[in-house]
C-alpha cells in the first residue's frame, strides 16, 4: 500500500506506471490522478494513458476537471484523442472541448463522424460552437484551418487606458493567449493596425491607439496554403501573422509552430504512406480488427499486383531454363529500377507539398527526369554488365542485362516523376498510390526486358 495526497490508495509496489492509473481509476480518485500523472516524467502520462482499455480511458477523463482534461486530451495522438470522446456523452465531450484552444477543437472535431462532432457542438454554448463551426469549414492545411480565434483586438477609437483596463479586468481568461502583439480593428472588424506590448507599456493612458499602432500590418488571407505560409514564415521573423477573410475582417492568428506542426503531420502522413499503413494513423492500442483490415487493403492488393508482374516470367519460362543465369539478374534489375523511380517519386511528392509543381506540368517532369534516367540508366547499366560479363564471360548477356537495366531505370525514372503528378490531377493520394503502381510497372517492364532480349539472342548465351 502507498499514499497518494491525502487518501490511502492500493497500489502495488514496483508496478509500472499505467497499473497504478488503473488502480487510481478504478478506486476514482480524480484529485489523486491529477498529482500522479504531475509526478511522471515528460512523454509518461501519454504512454500511460495508451496502456489503458477504452473503458478505462474513458473513465480517466471523465473524472477529471474538464480544464484538466482538455490539456492532456491535446498531449494524446489525434486518432486516441477522437476514439475517447466518441466513446463519451455528447455533454461529457462538450465540457471538455470548450475548454480546448479553437485550433485544437478544430482538429479534434475534424477527425469524428459528422453525427458525433454535431452532437458535441450541439452542447457547447453558442458563441464557442459557432467559432468551431468556422474553423471546420476551411481546409485543415490553409490558414483559415490553422489558426486560433484567441487573440487581443480593440476598436482603433480606443485609448491606452481602454486597452490597461481591458487587460487587468481579463487577466486571466488572457493568461493563455500567447499575447506578443494586439491588434486594432475599423469598421466590420477589418484589420487596420497591430500594437506592439512595449508601447502600450510606455505610452501615456490616454493616448490614442491610432497614434501608437503600425499601420499596415503584414496579414495573410485565410485561403493561404500551409506551403505559403512557411515561406512567409521563412522571410519574416513572427510568432504569428493576422488572417483576415475576403473582405478584410480580423478572423484569427495563425502561429509559427502551427505551421511547423502541421508540416510534420504532413511528413508523418506521406512516411505512413509508403509503408501501406492506409489511414490518418495507426496506433497498436487501436482494436485488432481496424489494425489488420487497414494493413490488409494495402497488402491484398500488391499481391495481385506481384501475380500480373510474375505472370511476365510464366510467359518468357522457357527462355528462363535454358539461361538460369538471368534469374540471378532479375531481382537486381527490378530492385536497382524500383530504388531509381522511388527517387523520382520522392522528389514530385516533394515539389507538389511546396507548391513548386502542378498536376499539369507533366513535359518539365519528362524533360528533368528523363535527362536523370538516361544517365543513370547508362551508368548502372555499364556496371551491371560489366559484372555479368566477369561472372559467366560472355558478351551477349553482359549487353543483354545492362541494356535491361539501362532501359528500365530510364523508364523507371521517368514514370516515377509523372505518376504523383496524375494522381494528383484524380485526387487521389500519390504518396499511397504511387509505390505500388511503380512497383508493378517497373518490375513487369523489368523482367519483359531481360527475358525478351535474351530470347532474340538465346543461342548465343547457352
Amino acid at each position: 500500500m502507498r499514499t497518494t495526497g491525502s487518501f490511502p490508495v492500493t497500489i502495488e509496489s514496483g508496478s509500472e506506471p499505467w497499473e497504478q492509473l488503473e488502480a487510481l481509476i478504478t478506486q476514482r480518485r480524480g484529485t489523486e490522478i491529477l498529482s500522479f500523472l504531475s509526478s511522471l516524467s515528460p512523454g509518461e502520462p501519454a504512454r500511460a494513458i495508451d496502456r489503458l482499455d477504452d473503458d478505462e480511458r474513458t473513465a480517466l477523463f471523465i473524472l477529471l476537471p474538464p480544464d484538466e482534461a482538455a490539456e492532456l486530451l491535446e498531449a494524446l495522438p489525434a486518432s486516441e484523442a477522437a476514439d475517447t470522446i466518441e466513446d463519451m456523452s455528447a455533454a461529457q465531450a462538450a465540457a471538455i472541448v470548450a475548454e480546448m484552444p479553437s485550433n485544437e477543437q478544430a482538429d479534434l472535431l475534424g477527425q469524428l463522424e459528422d453525427p458525433d462532432a454535431e452532437a458535441i457542438l450541439s452542447s457547447m454554448g453558442t458563441v464557442r460552437a459557432t467559432t468551431a463551426r468556422r474553423l471546420l469549414s476551411y481546409e485543415p492545411d490553409t490558414a483559415g484551418g490553422l489558426m486560433i480565434t484567441e487573440y487581443l483586438a480593440y476598436p482603433e477609437t480606443g485609448t491606452v487606458g481602454d486597452v490597461a483596463t481591458d487587460l487587468r479586468t481579463h487577466g486571466e481568461r488572457y493568461a493563455d493567449y500567447n499575447v506578443q502583439y494586439a491588434y486594432v480593428v475599423g469598421t466590420g472588424d477589418r484589420l487596420v493596425g497591430v500594437l506592439r506590448v512595449r508601447d502600450l507599456l510606455l505610452a501615456p493612458q490616454s493616448r490614442p491607439l491610432r497614434e501608437i499602432m503600425l499601420t499596415d500590418p503584414l496579414r495573410v488571407p485565410d485561403t493561404t496554403a500551409v506551403e505559403a505560409l512557411k515561406r512567409f514564415f521563412d522571410e519574416h521573423s513572427l510568432f504569428g501573422v493576422p488572417v483576415i477573410d475576403a473582405e478584410g475582417t480580423l478572423v484569427g492568428i495563425v502561429r509559427r509552430a502551427a505551421v511547423e506542426e502541421a508540416l510534420r503531420q504532413r511528413a508523418t502522413h506521406v512516411f505512413l504512406a509508403f509503408s501501406g499503413l492506409v489511414g490518418e494513423e495507426e496506433l497498436r492500442s487501436m482494436p485488432l480488427a481496424t489494425r489488420s483490415v487497414r494493413r490488409l487493403s494495402w497488402l491484398s492488393l500488391n499481391i495481385v499486383l506481384n501475380v500480373v508482374s510474375a505472370s511476365v516470367i510464366a510467359i518468357y519460362q522457357d527462355t528462363l531454363s535454358a539461361v538460369i543465369a538471368l534469374a540471378v539478374f532479375l531481382p537486381i534489375i527490378s530492385d536497382m529500377s524500383g530504388c531509381s523511380g522511388n527517387q523520382a517519386v520522392a522528389v514530385s511528392i516533394r515539389e507538389l507539398t511546396l507548391g513548386l509543381i502542378r498536376p499539369y506540368e507533366f513535359m518539365r517532369v519528362v524533360f528533368k527526369e528523363g535527362a536523370v534516367g538516361i544517365l543513370n540508366g547508362v551508368v548502372l547499366g555499364i556496371l551491371l554488365g560489366a559484372l555479368a560479363f566477369a561472372w559467366k564471360h560472355n558478351a551477349y548477356l553482359a549487353l543483354v542485362i545492362g541494356a535491361a537495366l539501362a532501359l528500365n531505370t530510364m523508364l523507371s525514372v521517368l514514370l516515377g516523376g509523372l505518376i504523383p503528378l496524375g494522381l494528383k490531377g484524380l485526387r487521389l493520394d500519390p504518396a499511397l498510390a504511387s509505390g505500388p503502381i511503380l512497383t508493378t510497372v517497373t518490375d513487369m517492364c523489368g523482367f519483359f526486358l531481360v527475358l525478351s532480349l535474351a530470347s532474340a539472342v538465346l543461342p548465343r548465351l547457352a
